[in-house]
């Protein structure tokens, strides 16, 4: 049980985020200031735990726990979400105060929100599929349910897979090409299957239209009811949300790469082909998700049974610390070219 109580650490952003409600002034950068400022420093304080938990290690009641936190994320932020769509559209705030409270709000639905989602569309179940769902609608983000579990799972660490990011490709240049080349992949993908169905694109089948509707009607419906402000900061923390998703696929797969085999497939994805961090503040606030190699092999295992895999590449810092350094091209080279090169010359790959 006592492992299972720092994952509930996963809601201190929220909890930030309506301080920012509340208070106003400073504290609607407050989420901002945690993970991108407190979090890094608390990380190499807290060190790292390469803890791999054993069968039968998790009790009836730990089980439930782990549950509940991964499901509660999404009454939490999507009632965050309408509160501060509320608040902005019905109180006066001042620029720097609201763009705190967008920034805040958005890193919460990419950071907790995307992140709890990527851990439910795995599962089999409808109600726990049904959950992540809504939490990609809150992020704008739907058509992420289709690319992640169909596309990039079977291409990470190719060329075809447009979240898998390139070696020397900027975060900057990453960015764009990740947003529109998994949208068309999903697109793409969707087409495929309703044409094996003996389905036309134009269809009501085609889950496509309705992920890119649902997150406008959504905005929509709140501009209706309390204004275009509230429409347009339900989108905007979208935005950001989905920014932040793609910053972190910048960081799981930079520069490796699978072999192309004599019969034109790829290798099989291995623990080599994902970066790892050990680090305990940010795995907790993640929900394990820096143990990201060993969910590309086993993606069915949940979180609290993610395994630190030695055969993994690892990572210098946490995700929030790493995306400080992507920020910053030619820091993040020289942070991580070395390694990519050390990555690559154990696999075989002459070529950096």
């Amino acid at each position: 049980m006592l492992r299972m109580a720092p994952f509930v650490l996963v809601f201190l952003p929220v909890v930030t985020a309506v301080a920012g409600l509340v208070l106003g002034g400073a504290w609607t950068w407050a989420t901002f200031g945690l993970i991108f400022g407190l979090v890094p420093l608390l990380d190499h304080v807290l060190g790292e735990s390469r803890h791999n938990p054993e069968p039968g290690e998790t009790s009836r009641l730990a089980y439930w726990g782990y549950r509940l936190v991964s499901w509660l994320v999404a009454p939490a932020l999507i009632a965050l979400t309408l509160a501060a769509a509320w608040s902005v559209s019905h109180q006066a705030w001042a620029t720097w105060e609201l763009a705190g409270l967008v920034v805040s709000v958005g890193i919460v639905s990419g950071g907790l929100g995307i992140t709890a989602a990527h851990e439910l569309i795995h599962k089999t179940g409808a109600f726990e599929r049904f959950l992540g769902q809504a939490l990609l609608w809150n992020a704008c983000y739907m058509h992420f349910y289709i690319e992640h579990l169909v596309g990039h799972h079977s291409r990470v660490a190719t060329p075809e897979d447009p979240a898998s990011a390139r070696y020397g490709e900027t975060l900057w240049g990453f960015l764009p090409r990740s947003v529109v080349g998994s949208w068309l992949s999903a697109w793409g993908l969707e087409a495929a299957r309703l044409a094996r169905a003996g389905h036309g694109v134009w269809s009501l089948r085609n889950r496509m239209l309705a992920y890119g509707a649902l997150p406008l009607a959504g905005a929509g419906l709140l501009a209706a009811a309390w204004g275009p402000v509230a429409g347009a900061f339900f989108l905007g923390q979208g935005v950001l949300a989905f920014l932040l998703l793609e910053a972190v696929n910048y960081v799981e797969h930079y520069g490796l790469e699978r072999r192309a085999l004599p019969n034109g497939r790829f290798e099989r994805v291995t623990d080599a082909h994902s970066w790892a961090s050990g680090l305990r503040l940010s795995n907790w606030l993640t929900l394990h998700l820096q143990r990201h190699a060993d969910h590309h092999t086993h993606p069915a295992r949940r979180y609290e049974e993610l395994r630190f895999s030695p055969d993994s590449p690892v990572l210098p810092s946490g995700y929030p610390g790493m995306l400080w350094l992507a920020m910053v091209p030619p820091l993040w080279r020289r942070v991580m070219h070395p390694r990519v090169e050390a990555v690559r010359v154990r696999a075989g790959v002459n070529e950096a």
